[in-house]
């Protein structure tokens, strides 16, 4: 009985990173394609450029939100040791770093003081 769960499960975090990946590639797409647009319509590329930063950022901290939660529900299926459960909590460490540094790249301020923005 327990077997076809993990199997399903096991798809639903495949699944997720699947999604997690199409979002960081079309996130980097759109986010190309409106820079080129806003970049050529008002010809202000050093503005465009900015935003195209902050929304290339936008894609990437959400494809690694879905990345993160596919590597968690992925422990669900797999045996757990120290190994799995250290390499995961290593793979959670390094993405919400990066979420946080991307995020603190996207708002340009430290998170204690958005506020104050």
């Amino acid at each position: 009985m327990a077997e076809p769960i993990h199997a399903f499960v096991d798809q639903i975090a495949k699944a997720l990173e699947l999604a997690g990946v199409a979002i960081v590639v079309g996130g980097i797409l759109l986010s190309t394609i409106i820079f080129v647009r806003d970049g050529a319509r008002e010809g202000d590329w050093r503005s465009a450029y900015t935003d195209y930063r902050s929304n290339i950022g936008r894609g990437i901290l959400l494809g690694l939100e879905l990345l993160v939660g596919a590597d968690i529900i992925s422990t669900i299926t797999a045996p757990l040791t120290v190994e799995s459960v250290g390499l995961l909590a290593g793979i959670v460490l390094i993405r919400t770093f990066l979420s946080f540094s991307l995020e603190t790249e996207i708002e340009g301020c430290w998170p204690w003081r958005r506020a104050a923005k």
